[in-house]
């Protein structure tokens, strides 16, 4: 059977989602199984995300920084046990071998929520996350001035 579909058109539709396209890193959506601290969590499966932009204060491995536990905390009361949506960023992996993601929660970016309310700052490793680190980093402005969560709770402020 013939194709419908011009060549030309089948070479601009290539075109188009080549270039800047950002990568299939696995399955677009997933229940959370468990929340390690207030930037990571684990997948039913057993699959370990990051999420993009956001850097917590730490509350593992021994680690207990300022604001970690609210973090942990706060990130448990958005994710854990639920159905969440995975948005890929420009990099599938961060150098711990963890899919990096934006988590989206009934219609809420998590890295947006954490940094605007205080419990993280923005971490920029090109190339993940350089596509929203301008709208990111204005809204940790925001935190910052208003001195909600760590901004106002921690001197010196563990993730900056």
């Amino acid at each position: 059977m013939r194709s419908l579909i011009h060549p030309l058109a089948w070479m601009g539709l290539l075109l188009a989602c080549g270039g800047d396209a950002v990568p299939s890193c696995g399955p677009s959506t997933a229940r959370v199984a468990e929340v390690i601290d207030g930037d990571t969590l684990v997948l039913e499966g057993g699959e370990r995300i990051r999420y993009v932009l956001a850097d917590a204060p730490e509350n593992t491995g021994g680690r207990r920084e300022c604001f970690g536990p609210e973090a942990l905390a706060f990130n448990r009361s958005l994710v854990e046990g639920r159905e969440v949506t995975l948005v890929d960023a420009e990099a599938c992996e961060d150098r711990f071998g963890r899919r990096l993601a934006y988590v989206r929660v009934d219609g809420h970016d998590v890295s947006a929520l954490l940094i605007e309310r205080g419990f993280a700052c923005v971490l920029h490793i090109p190339p993940a996350g350089t596509s929203r680190r301008a709208e990111l980093q204005a809204l940790e402005s925001q935190a910052r001035r208003a001195r909600r969560g760590l901004w106002g709770a921690c001197s010196p402020v563990p993730c900056s």
